[in-house]
């Protein structure tokens, strides 16, 4: 079984009709993960998840509200002169790598 394989299953027993990014979601559990915490990897994304299904976020929004993570995750020790991420022009999108099969790929141990 891949990891489309999983998705799929997944989303039958959980009874969700959605289209997932999984190249999205892989890239911001990394960052998480790198730069603040391990187990900040599940959080993040479970949290975007929640904040997308509270929100009825379609697929833009999820990427609006992702690239807000990101930004977040990709600052996390910034110096405290650096700006607030929230504050950051929300309209550049997030690299789309939708394409790219990221079975298999293990993340790296800190």
């Amino acid at each position: 079984m891949n990891l489309h394989d999983w998705i799929d299953e997944l989303s039958d027993v959980l009874e969700v009709d959605t289209e997932l990014d999984e190249g999205l979601i892989l890239d911001l559990a990394r960052t998480a993960a790198h730069n603040v915490a391990r187990p900040a990897a599940p959080v993040t994304t479970f949290l975007l998840g929640f904040a997308a299904g509270s929100q009825d976020a379609d697929p833009e929004q999820l990427e609006a509200l992702a690239a807000k993570v990101q930004r977040l995750a990709d600052g996390w020790d910034r110096p405290a002169d650096a700006p607030d991420p929230l504050d950051v022009d929300v309209s550049v999108p997030v690299p789309d790598d939708s394409g790219v099969d990221h079975t298999g790929e293990v993340f790296e141990r800190d």
